[in-house]
C-alpha cells in the first residue's frame, strides 16, 4: 500500500465524522452501530484511485462485477439486524473487499463471513488480519448453503440480492434471529426475516439496489 494511500488515514477521522453526521441525518440512530462504522477505515478497502470518495455515501467499485455498498446500506442493515440486541455469532453471506465484515466485527462476539470470488475473498483476509479482526473467521465459497457448522446465527446479513429466502439460511437462524437481506431481481426491496416461537415473520424495509446473488464458487 503506497505512502500516499496511507496518508489518507490522517484525515480519515474527520471524514469519517462526517459520514456519521450524514447518517445521523439519514436516520441511522444505533450508536453501537454508529460507533463501528466510526471505527473502521473505510479508505483502505476500496481501490487506491477512489480513495478520496471512501467516505461519500455512494457504492463504489470492487472489481469482478462486486461493488463496497454505500455507508446507509451498511449501517441501516446492522441497525436492523441488531435492533439494539447484544450479537453473539453473526454470519455475513457476500463478504466483498471484508468492509462489512469489519463492521461487524466491532458489534459482535464473532463474525462469521462466505465469499464466492477467490480475488476478492484473499483481498478480504489481508486486510481484515491488517486491522486485526481477530474475531472473524472468512471463507471461500458458495453462501447460499450458509455456515452450518458454525449455527445458529443471532443475526444473519446477505451482500447481495436474491429472489427469494434461502431454506438453508432460515435453518441457520437462531430462534430470536434476524436476517436482513435484500430480495427481487429489477426490483428490490430491503427484508427483515425474524424467527420466533411461532416461525418466520417477513418486513419489507425499503427500496434498494444490490448484485444479484450467484451460486458456486469463482
Amino acid at each position: 500500500m503506497s505512502e500516499r494511500y496511507r496518508g489518507i488515514g490522517m484525515t480519515s477521522q474527520r471524514t469519517r465524522n462526517r459520514m456519521i453526521e450524514r447518517l445521523r441525518a439519514e436516520g441511522i440512530t444505533d450508536e453501537m452501530t454508529l460507533a463501528a462504522m466510526s471505527m473502521v477505515p473505510r479508505h483502505i478497502f476500496v481501490d487506491e484511485a477512489l480513495a478520496s470518495r471512501a467516505y461519500d455515501n455512494v457504492s463504489l467499485p470492487l472489481g469482478f462485477g462486486q461493488t463496497i455498498s454505500q455507508p446507509y446500506i451498511v449501517a441501516r442493515m446492522i441497525e436492523v439486524m441488531r435492533a439494539g440486541r447484544q450479537m453473539n455469532r453473526v454470519l455475513e453471506v457476500g463478504t466483498g473487499c471484508g468492509y462489512q465484515a469489519a463492521v461487524l466485527a466491532q458489534v459482535s462476539h464473532k463474525v462469521y463471513t462466505i465469499e464466492r470470488v477467490q480475488p476478492l475473498y484473499e483481498r478480504a483476509v489481508s486486510l481484515l488480519q491488517e486491522l486485526n479482526a481477530s474475531n472473524v473467521t472468512l471463507r471461500y465459497g458458495d453462501g447460499g448453503a450458509g455456515w452450518q457448522e458454525a449455527a445458529p446465527f443471532d443475526g444473519i446479513i446477505l451482500a447481495a440480492a436474491a429472489t427469494h429466502v434461502l431454506p438453508a439460511l432460515m435453518g441457520q437462524l437462531a430462534l430470536g434471529g434476524r436476517m436482513v437481506l435484500p430480495l427481487g431481481a429489477q426490483e428490490q426491496q430491503l427484508c427483515l426475516i425474524e424467527r420466533d416461537e411461532k416461525g418466520f415473520h417477513e418486513t419489507r424495509l425499503e427500496t434498494v439496489h444490490f448484485v444479484p446473488l450467484l451460486m458456486g464458487k469463482t
